[in-house]
């Protein structure tokens, strides 16, 4: 990082991480700017995909919808989110995002403390009752 911090990124300089649920465009980290609480990404979950139930031991997350439709699991609640909503995820509060419909979603998703280097999250999707879930409704 330069010595005078960094404040904007511009749509060349979005970094962009291919991950099973979809490409991940940083918009903001501690490595891009000089972010400590904050990082935000936006994601390109194709239909058909979906960020199975985790939790994130220190960090609280919002997930807001920007095109498409999610599948929002927050704990045992789940939720359909359109464009303009969002779910809130306290820290280590398992959460899950589906897309289980025609249309790409795209989200963002705001985290925070920006420490991505913390405690990874914590897949759960394996273990009861997570596991079950989507096949109860």
């Amino acid at each position: 990082m330069s010595e005078t911090p960094r404040r904007f990124v511009t749509k060349d300089e979005v970094r962009i991480q291919e991950l099973p649920w979809g490409p991940h465009h940083w918009l903001c980290r501690p490595d891009m700017v000089d972010a400590k609480d904050l990082a935000l990404v936006r994601v390109h979950m194709p239909p058909g995909t979906g960020h199975a139930f985790h939790a994130h031991p220190t960090m609280e997350e919002i997930i807001y919808v920007v095109e498409g439709k999610a599948e929002q699991w927050v704990d045992r609640e789940r939720r359909e989110l359109e464009p303009g909503e969002i779910a809130h995820i306290p820290p280590n509060v398992v959460h899950a995002s589906y897309n289980p419909f025609d249309t790409t979603l795209v989200f963002l998703a705001i985290l925070s403390p920006a420490d991505l280097g913390g405690p990874p999250p914590v897949d759960v999707s394996g273990e009861e009752p997570w596991c079950s879930l989507r096949e109860a409704e």
